[in-house]
């Protein structure tokens, strides 16, 4: 993964496939499917439009019919990745899915792949997960370093269970930010793709404002120092 720089909402990495995948990304999940792509069109702008396989669609033939659903209802010929979205269905139904999506890949349908909320020693293009100061998974990150397997950072913000920690707010009143500007840039500092989720415009809009500020390497170390393996949620690793 080739990091460029984090100068504005235009910032992207190169994921090993080649493609250009934004740093931040906002999610449009309480948008009718395929109205964010035809505003999109309608406004010219470039988007980068990810979707997933389902737990009920997994099997090499329902995830192909499931991607093909996915592209009736968004309006568009191929995503720019699909991801699988969680290990539930188990280690058999896992390898067919896969293999449908490497042959996604080979018809056109999706340009880049990989999975969501768990962890995997499988050669993909991104791998998203949980991380953040106090989930720093750093074996997990040390392998799509040495894979040149980007990293998406899912639940950036802790679900919103530490944005009160007052070391986190006391970096955020240093640069003036709120403690989840700060959670969003250490992500992007650390080189993730990073993926806030919000249903608020005024937070979404603020979320996006992470690109004036840069943390200094003592407030990094800082936050790096957090970590204590807090996992909010279910535990993705600890499915078979």
């Amino acid at each position: 993964m080739t990091r460029v720089n984090l100068s504005g909402l235009q910032s992207f990495c190169t994921l090993n496939n080649g493609r250009n995948i934004p740093l931040l990304g906002l999610g449009v999940y309480l948008i009718e499917a395929g109205k964010a792509t035809e505003d999109a069109v309608l406004w010219a702008l470039q988007i980068f439009v990810t979707t997933k396989l389902y737990d009920q669609d997994h099997g090499y033939d329902s995830a192909l019919a499931a991607c093909e659903l996915s592209l009736q209802k968004l309006g568009l010929d191929y995503v720019d990745l699909y991801l699988i979205h969680s290990p539930n269905p188990g280690a058999e139904r896992r390898a067919e899915s896969w293999n449908a999506l490497q042959k996604l890949v080979t018809l056109g349908k999706a340009k880049s792949i990989g999975k969501a909320y768990f962890y995997s020693i499988t050669p993909m293009n991104l791998l998203n997960f949980k991380v953040h100061p106090w989930l720093a998974r750093r074996e997990i990150i040390s392998f799509c370093e040495s894979q040149n397997i980007a990293i998406e950072a899912y639940s950036p913000l802790s679900r919103g269970h530490k944005l009160q920690d007052p070391v986190v707010n006391k970096i955020a009143a240093k640069y003036s930010k709120s403690a989840a500007q700060v959670l969003i840039r250490w992500s992007l500092q650390k080189g993730h793709i990073v993926l806030p989720k919000s249903a608020k415009k005024e937070r979404i809009e603020q979320n996006s404002e992470v690109f004036d500020f840069e943390l200094a390497d003592g407030d990094m170390e800082v936050l790096d120092s957090l970590d204590e393996g807090y996992v909010s949620g279910w535990d993705p690793t600890t499915a078979p």
